[in-house]
C-alpha cells in the first residue's frame, strides 16, 4: 500500500514492510553460552592458580585447552550468523571502531592470540613462568571480551530488555556460573575438600546474583516501558514461560540447592549434578532472554 510518494527523490514510501521476526536465534545463544565457558574458566583458573598454586599445577593446559575449544565454537556461530560471512575480513581491513561487534572482533583476536601463547609456553616449553605472566593478561582481556555483546545488545535501543547495565552484570555472572560448572566437571575428584567447596561458593553466588536480576526486571521490568511490561507477557503466562521457568529453575535454583546440600553435609559429588544443570539451564535461560523482545513487532 502506497502512503505517499518523495518528488524530489522518486522514493516511495510504503506501509507493507515485511516485520522480519526472530532474527536472532539459537545461533546467538550458543554464540554466548560457548563464550561464557572460554572467558570463565580463564576466570576460574586464575583464581585456583592465585589461591591453590600447588593444588591446581595440573589445570595449567587444560583450562587453556577448554578456552580455545569454546572460544573458537563462538567464534564459528559469531561468523555464520553474519549475511555476508565471507566478507569478515572486512572488519580488520575496514574497522569502525564505533562498533561494538568490530571492538570486539579485534578484543577476540588478541584474546585467542594470548591462549595459544599460553599454550605454547606450558606444553611446549613448560615454562610456568611465562604461563602465568600470560594468564593476569589474558584474564584482564577476558573482561571485556565477556562485556562486549552486552554493548553490542544495547546498542539494539529498541529493545529495553537488553539495556546496560543489566545485561554486562549477567554476562559476567553467565561467565562465572558456566566457567566455575565447567572447572568442576574438568577437575573430577583430582580437586581437594577446600577447592571444591570454593567452586561450589562461587557457582552458588554467580547463580544467586544472576537469579535475582533476572526476578527483578521479571517483577519491576514494566514500570520502565510499555514495551517492556508487552515483552514480559511472554513469559507470564505467555507461550515463553515454561521455558523461561525450565531455564531459571535448572540454572540458578537447582544448582544453588544442590551446592546447599552439598557444603552442609561436605558431599561434593552433588557439585557435578550441579555444575551439568547450571550450563543446561544456562542456554535455556540466554535463549528465552534473547528471543522475547524480538517477538514484539517494533513498527
Amino acid at each position: 500500500m502506497v502512503h505517499e510518494t518523495l518528488a524530489a527523490t522518486h522514493a516511495v514510501v510504503t506501509l507493507d514492510v515485511a516485520l522480519p521476526g526472530i532474527v536472532w536465534g539459537w545461533i546467538i545463544t550458543m554464540n554466548m553460552w560457548a563464550k561464557s565457558v572460554g572467558t570463565g574458566i580463564i576466570f576460574l583458573g586464575f583464581f585456583l592458580l592465585k589461591k591453590y598454586p600447588e593444588q591446581t599445577a595440573f589445570i595449567r593446559f587444560p583450562i587453556v585447552a577448554v578456552s580455545i575449544v569454546f572460544i573458537h565454537i563462538f567464534l564459528f556461530f559469531t561468523v555464520i550468523d553474519l549475511h555476508q560471512m565471507f566478507r569478515f575480513w572486512h572488519i580488520f581491513a575496514h574497522p569502525h571502531l564505533t562498533s561494538a561487534i568490530t571492538v570486539g572482533a579485534w578484543m577476540a583476536t588478541a584474546f585467542v592470540g594470548l591462549l595459544f601463547a599460553m599454550a605454547y609456553a606450558i606444553y611446549m616449553k613448560k615454562d610456568v613462568a611465562l604461563y602465568d605472566k600470560l594468564l593476569g593478561w589474558t584474564t584482564l582481556l577476558a573482561i571485556p571480551v565477556t562485556l562486549y555483546t552486552a554493548g553490542l545488545m544495547a546498542e539494539s535501543t529498541a529493545r529495553e530488555l537488553w539495556q546496560m547495565p543489566t545485561e554486562a552484570a549477567q554476562m559476567i555472572l553467565a561467565a562465572l556460573l558456566a566457567g566455575s560448572a565447567t572447572m568442576i566437571l574438568l577437575g573430577g575428584n583430582k580437586f581437594s575438600d577446600p577447592v571444591k567447596r570454593d567452586l561450589g561458593i562461587v557457582l552458588g553466588l554467580s547463580a544467586f546474583a544472576a537469579f535475582i536480576l533476572y526476578m527483578s526486571e521479571y517483577i519491576f521490568g514494566a514500570m520502565k516501558a510499555e514495551e517492556v511490561a508487552a515483552t514480559l507477557a511472554f513469559v507470564k503466562g505467555g507461550e515463553y514461560t515454561v521455558m523461561f521457568w525450565i531455564g531459571q529453575v535448572m540454572a540458578y535454583l537447582a544448582p544453588m540447592a544442590l551446592i546447599c546440600l552439598s557444603l552442609k553435609n561436605q558431599s561434593y559429588y552433588l557439585l557435578k549434578i550441579a555444575a551439568v544443570s547450571a550450563l543446561v539451564g544456562l542456554w535455556v535461560a540466554k535463549h528465552v532472554w534473547l528471543v522475547i523482545p524480538q517477538l514484539l513487532n517494533m513498527s
